[in-house]
């Protein structure tokens, strides 16, 4: 007689052996390559059909397991969407160290055109926001991730450029996240306008001498 594979994160035994009896519930081990094909899933979901109609069905059938491998890790869609946007707080971006001002921001503006110009970050950034202005939770986690991210890197830049004596100390760095970070998310993320040539470069110089300015 054949013994079929239950759904889920059993795995069989070797050729001639029956399979690993299934840990109990709360002893379960959650395999990380499971955890992080939902979390691809989930990004590919949102991309594809937006927050509001992603499933936990859609995103277990996109991640190639069962539904209760998601449950087992995350209670709902929203936990799961709350969880991936505090993780890109996280991970933040890379710090530049250019030995300028300017080309520390020239370098982060690089970075940061290519991660937002992406297909999935361009349409997921979109559909969180609306989001936001309905769900609260979604609103925190969102604007946590946003200025996490952007606010650590920003510092660094603020604080190099101060110890290099290209800024003056005490220099309001609330004020600083706005100069660096306003005016390459408005233009990619809220009109959606492609970025003429050069527009990086003028956008650091012009970046620099508001700085300069504070």
């Amino acid at each position: 007689m054949t013994t079929s594979r239950p759904q889920g994160e059993q795995a069989s035994g070797p050729r001639g052996e029956p399979p690993r009896r299934r840990a109990p519930a709360g002893a379960a081990v959650l395999r990380e390559d499971v955890t992080e094909a939902i979390r691809a899933a989930v990004f590919e979901e949102l991309a594809s059909v937006g927050y509001a109609r992603m499933s936990i069905e859609g995103i277990a059938r996109r991640a190639g397991v069962g539904k209760t491998a998601v449950y087992r890790r995350w209670r709902s869609k929203l936990h799961l969407v709350l969880d991936l946007v505090s993780a890109i707080a996280v991970q933040g971006l890379p710090a530049p160290d250019t030995g300028s001002l300017e080309g520390d921001l020239r370098l982060l503006y690089e970075v940061t055109s290519r991660a937002l110009r992406h297909p999935v970050a361009s349409q997921i950034i979109p559909d969180l926001q609306a989001e936001a202005a309905r769900n609260p939770e979604i609103a925190e986690a969102l604007q946590k991730a946003l200025r996490e991210g952007q606010h650590g890197v920003a510092s660094g830049i603020v604080r190099a450029a101060v110890e290099r004596g290209e800024l003056r100390a005490g220099v309001d760095e609330e004020l600083a996240l706005d100069l660096v970070s306003g005016p390459l998310y408005w233009r990619s993320v809220v009109v959606r306008a492609d970025l003429p040539k050069g527009y990086l470069g003028r956008l650091a110089a012009a970046t620099a001498a508001g700085l300069r300015a504070l």
